[in-house]
């Protein structure tokens, strides 16, 4: 019993030893971020490895999603013959649920992965030590661009996903399900409201800081060599994937309770 009080304690205190350091790292960030010089070129840069080389993936994923979804709806749907609810199901499922979770859970893995590892091999090669002895906060210069990229780039992504996966829907329900092209597309966006959208934005706004904190804050305390980093690459996967999925959970909560009032 003793032992195992000792082992709740001592897991108590990584939690907010962690939890401490990650909002250190956030706070700094964000008192970093309207500090000059803002180094366009390395956001910019930034932008273009999150945003643009992620669209492939997204895309894919997106476009499975939304056709999958369409299938499987259909499946019940069929029952009453209420197949021409599918197109709303998939357009608000995407814009408030699947498509801000999906692209975030993509990035987190191929982005915050890769944040990580190389964050974590510049710490243990002592290239962050070099930038201190440089006079050059390192928070500034590796943080901030990474942090601005993505809470720009995310919610962009989210759109095109949203896209895509009504695109999904759409070839499913128009070729296999035989519902016209003007009832489907009458369908998708009569029911969409404009909450449906920005509520998605809004929880990929804040996906994008989860994701860059956590790739960042494991990244720069890495320590161990080469092996280090493979335990900071994966504890960055797998946090962000847990407060990914706690934080949707809580806005979808919050946007619930809001919308009702």
């Amino acid at each position: 019993m003793k032992d195992f009080i000792v082992m709740l304690g001592r897991r108590f205190m990584n939690f907010v030893k962690y939890a401490g350091g990650v909002s250190i790292l956030l706070g700094e960030t964000l008192f970093w971020i309207p500090m000059p010089p803002l180094r366009r070129k390395q956001v910019v840069e930034q932008m273009s490895k999150i945003g643009v080389d992620s669209l492939p993936i997204v895309a894919m994923i997106s476009l499975f999603t939304g056709m999958v979804l369409a299938l499987q709806s259909a499946y019940q749907m069929q029952r009453f013959a209420a197949e021409m609810y599918i197109a709303a199901l998939v357009a608000v499922s995407m814009s408030r649920e699947l498509g801000p979770v999906l692209t975030a859970l993509i990035v987190a893995g191929r982005v915050g992965a890769s944040i990580t590892a190389e964050l974590g091999t510049m710490k243990v090669t002592e290239q962050i030590d070099a930038l201190e002895t440089l006079a050059t906060n390192p928070i500034k210069y590796l943080v901030v661009p990474r942090f601005l990229a993505l809470i720009v780039m995310l919610p962009i992504l989210t759109l095109f996903a949203d896209v895509i996966g009504g695109l999904g829907g759409y070839i499913i329900g128009t070729m296999k399900l035989n519902i016209s092209h003007g009832m489907y597309m009458k369908n998708t966006w009569e029911p969409l409201k404009y909450k449906d959208i920005y509520t998605g934005l809004i929880k990929s706004f804040f996906f994008g800081i989860i994701i860059c904190i956590t790739a960042c804050y494991e990244g720069m305390k890495t320590e161990g060599g080469a092996e280090g980093v493979g335990r900071s690459t994966t504890a960055s996967v797998v946090v962000s994937f847990i407060l990914i999925i706690a934080s949707d959970c809580f806005f979808t909560a919050l946007f619930y309770f809001v919308g009702k009032q």
